[in-house]
């Protein structure tokens, strides 16, 4: 193949992995943004996820006798809510009981990573497990070249991708916009904004503060374990796999900024494409340097983010 085939192949992979980093990222940036709590234990619940969804995923083929899509949808609905019924009772037991002080919530969400780590280690092992994706037809893609006749179509030997990849960005677009509409035009998201901006005074008018920061600390959690059922059928779950979204999705919320929805897609974009060309050109360790590089630029010309507000 020439070269353009192989970029668009590499943009695929970097589409799939920008579609979950967007999740993982929005689930961080929503925490911090309604909350000011950085979740440092937010990569391993995408790890808890990803390992829900092998579970429930094995019980429904393996006992059930199901087809695999019937395990992998009900993975899809069952484990985001285990995970954001964790996270709800983390927040109740451990934030709340700390007052949401930043430094005290940044220890005790470091207590929890490790706890949630070691926990998942002693019950479900060290090994990576496959969870089987629930279609995964192979599809030939053409790529036109010009010829002596003028543009032409042909379908390049081995340029091809997956029903499922292509599934797992569809999906990300569609949950994305479902987020926007319920941040933007209901109740809860009216409620959670008015949070974000001004805690003292949504209480002084009758808003559940602490019920809201509950209900958005699993929202964050569910969004992260979503991106980990998505994505595990391709890279396999595994008890330390938490550790790389969570850097990315640092990544990107301060490049895009803190609480910012559109920074935190944009920014994901363009990591996640980044991240998946590079590392199929030339190495993974040279895309994580790349995107380090650009939040210390951004850190230095930009603190509040390409899309965050400045500060008061």
């Amino acid at each position: 193949m020439d070269f353009g085939p192989y970029l668009l192949l590499a943009s695929l992979e970097g589409a799939v992995l920008a579609a979950v980093l967007s999740l993982t990222a929005l689930g961080l940036s929503l925490v911090f943004g309604v909350m000011r709590v950085v979740n440092v234990a937010h990569g391993e619940f995408f790890m808890l996820g990803a390992v829900a969804s092998w579970f429930v995923a094995t019980f429904v083929d393996e006992t059930l006798g199901a087809p695999a899509w019937l395990g992998f949808a009900v993975a899809l609905a069952v484990a985001p809510l285990a995970v954001g019924a964790f996270a709800w009772a983390a927040d109740r037991l451990v934030l709340e009981r700390v007052g949401y002080d930043p430094e005290r919530t940044i220890v005790a969400t470091i207590g929890l990573l490790y706890i949630v780590q070691q926990a998942t280690l002693m019950g479900f092992g060290p090994d990576a497990r496959p969870v089987q994706p629930p279609f995964n037809h192979r599809l030939a893609l053409p790529w036109i070249e010009w010829g002596e006749e003028g543009l032409a179509l042909y379908w390049p030997w081995g340029l091809s991708t997956t029903s499922y990849k292509l599934f797992v960005i569809a999906a990300a677009v569609v949950l994305l916009i479902a987020v926007w509409l319920v941040l933007s035009r209901t109740r809860l998201g009216l409620v959670m904004r008015a949070t974000q901006f001004d805690r003292e005074t949504a209480q002084a008018f009758g808003i559940p503060v602490d019920r809201v920061f509950a209900m958005t600390f699993a929202i964050g959690a569910g969004l992260a374990a979503i991106a980990a059922v998505l994505i595990v059928p391709i890279q396999q779950a595994h008890y330390l796999m938490g550790g790389d979204p969570l850097l990315l999705s640092f990544i990107v919320v301060i490049i895009g900024g803190l609480g910012s929805l559109r920074g935190t897609v944009l920014a994901a974009l363009l990591i996640g494409m980044s991240d998946g060309i590079i590392s199929v050109f030339f190495s993974p360790t040279l895309a994580k340097i790349l995107a380090t590089l650009l939040v210390a630029m951004v850190l230095v010309f930009r603190p509040q983010g390409l899309f965050g507000a400045r500060p008061a």
